[in-house]
């Protein structure tokens, strides 16, 4: 399995601010919730990879 394997299972993905500080990924799905914290920073850091993903993708799609 990697990032490339392609699996049948829903799950919502919730982003925010905590009363702490952090900023909170919240992954809910199939019975399980994970919530992820990080510092703004690597948060900025997180959405950083997730542009260069996004324009990686669209090279391959065109």
């Amino acid at each position: 399995m990697g990032i490339n394997t392609e699996r049948e299972i829903e799950a919502n993905l919730q982003i925010g601010p905590t009363d702490q500080g952090m900023v909170r990924l919240f992954i809910e799905g199939s019975g399980i919730e994970i919530p992820m914290d990080f510092d703004p920073e690597e948060a900025e850091e997180i959405a950083e990879e997730i542009r260069a993903a996004a324009q990686a993708a669209r090279a391959v799609s065109s």
